[in-house]
């Protein structure tokens, strides 16, 4: 029982002095937690690439108001779709359990599955393009530059963002 009560008092502190230390992160420097926010809408303009490009306050409503079409009409597209995705998970539950396979089917649905993927694709680049547009030359060029070093960076990290840790055993 002592032991018990010991072993429950050193954990306890352990922990107590953990979130003191996480707490007292200086106030120039993101603690991890607010860094991992990811916005389902794309480019943000308050963090983010946008955030660092000195927006004015027309270029912020224009954006903001870009996102938000773009959000509307991805809620009422994916509204529409749910019978037709929950239709095409019907049949490929169907072909998988069927004793043969039904090419013809596994063909109409991929073709299904990659125009949806390619209507996604057009979407994302025309509200980036409307978002570039309302940038200046300069921003788009700051914009560019800070893609291209978030690149540089995932080129060095694994997928998740994690560190690949790779040990050579030959």
């Amino acid at each position: 029982m002592k032991n018990l009560t010991l072993a429950t008092l050193v954990s306890a502190s352990t922990l107590l002095g953990m979130a003191g230390i996480a707490s007292a992160a200086p106030d120039n420097q993101p603690q991890r937690a607010t860094q991992m926010h990811h916005h389902k809408s794309g480019m943000s303009t308050d963090r983010g690439p946008l955030s660092q490009l000195n927006l004015t306050a027309t270029q912020q409503a224009q954006i903001k108001a870009i996102k938000e079409a773009d959000r509307t009409e991805r809620n009422t597209t994916r509204k529409q779709n749910k019978a037709q995705r929950e239709q095409m998970r019907e049949q490929l539950r169907a072909l998988t359990n069927a004793s043969t396979l039904d090419t013809t089917t596994l063909n109409r649905l991929a073709n299904q599955h990659a125009a949806q993927s390619k209507q996604r694709f057009i979407d994302n680049v025309q509200s980036q393009h409307a978002i570039a547009k309302v940038l200046t030359a300069e921003q788009r060029a700051q914009l560019q530059q800070m893609k291209a070093e978030r690149g540089e960076q995932g080129d060095r990290r694994g997928k998740g963002g994690r560190t690949r840790n790779r040990s050579v055993s030959e």
